[in-house]
């Protein structure tokens, strides 16, 4: 599956999510979606006091913005499987959709 198999909104999380890392340079990029269609990008954090994944991150940021539930996210990393904590932090508002994505873009996956 490529990203251009995709839902054009699907698509473009996947976008969102590689541009985060590529520009932060971080091993991992993630884009969320929420109820209302706004879009959320992270990268992972890590600090000697602090460490989070971007899949954390992102949906921390769409939470304190108001929302209530997620329609996608997406994960663009190396692994070829997403992390327990980041689907259990996406089920925490709701039953959304977890793209996994290569950093070239490559769904290798999707995650419910």
């Amino acid at each position: 599956m490529t990203e251009t198999s995709l839902e054009p909104e699907d698509s473009k999380i996947i976008t969102l999510a590689r541009a985060a890392r590529a520009r932060n340079g971080t091993a991992e990029g993630a884009a969320v979606r929420d109820e209302t269609g706004r879009t959320y990008t992270a990268t992972d954090v890590d600090l000697p006091s602090l460490k989070l994944s971007a899949v954390q991150v992102a949906v921390a940021m769409a939470v304190s913005s108001g929302a209530v539930s997620l329609e996608a996210a997406a994960l663009v990393t190396e692994a070829d499987e997403p992390d327990p904590g980041d689907r259990a932090v996406i089920d925490d508002l709701g039953k959304a959709v977890l793209f996994l994505a290569a950093p070239d873009g490559t769904v290798k996956g999707r995650h419910l």
